[in-house]
């Protein structure tokens, strides 16, 4: 008979993680979703520092970044317990669309618009040379305009990043500026097509495009189905 893993031994429960999601027979997000789920549930009480402690270890010694991410998104105390270093920490190595737009929709995101961290810090990564933390800037800012995840709406703090990229045309980088210019859409159309106008000549013309779309149409791409993200 399995051993449950201890409940006080970070190490030990990402060692189980591991396996429990190894060990199924697809491996999609609904399955390793149920796993966190489980995880979530039996750590409900948990001291925040061991659910932070549990979330580096399957970032930094297993590669997963979803699961660590709704950890501690699904824990009150151990998201509330991030700041700066701790979410630099966890989103140390990000290297791809997914692992960037989890840890910026998850984590770093919702703590910037509950004012846990400054819009220095976001400004800094907007600033940085590795273009997975400039997407993560401009996907940070999602957090501020999504309804259904809390966003209310922040015209001022999302064209702020979006200034500091403007003239940024890595594929990853327009993307998400598309994206996080769309969002906001719902909530400030003028302050959005002001910001098309004055930016005329620097965006690329994938975020004119998709941003007019959405304005006007209220998709990104009116003839295709609706994947209004990215």
């Amino acid at each position: 008979m399995q051993q449950s893993p201890d409940l006080q031994d970070p190490r030990a429960m990402a060692t189980e993680i591991d396996a429990e999601i190894r060990a199924l027979p697809v491996q999609n997000a609904p399955n390793v979703r149920a796993i966190r789920r489980k995880y979530s549930r039996q750590l409900k009480r948990a001291d925040p520092k061991l659910m932070l402690d549990l979330a580096r270890e399957l970032v930094e010694n297993y590669g997963y970044r979803g699961v660590p991410y709704e950890l501690i998104q699904s824990h009150k105390e151990a998201y509330q317990s991030l700041g700066e270093a701790e979410l630099e920490e966890l989103g140390r190595g990000i290297d791809s669309w997914w692992s960037v737009d989890s840890f910026a929709r998850l984590l770093s995101g919702p703590a910037w618009r509950d004012r846990q961290v400054s819009d220095e810090l976001i400004h800094k990564w907007a600033g940085s040379k590795d273009c997975w933390w400039r997407r993560a800037a401009l996907v940070s800012t999602v957090a501020l305009n999504v309804r259904s995840h809390g966003g209310t709406g922040d015209a001022p703090r999302t064209l702020e990043v979006c200034r500091l990229l403007v003239a940024d045309h890595d594929d990853m980088v327009v993307k998400a500026m598309s994206w996080a210019l769309r969002e906001l859409v719902v909530h400030d159309p003028q302050a959005v097509r002001e910001f098309l106008a004055e930016h005329e000549d620097l965006l690329a013309a994938r975020v004119k495009r998709e941003v007019r779309n959405k304005l006007t149409t209220g998709l990104k791409n009116p003839r295709q189905p609706r994947r209004d993200h990215q």
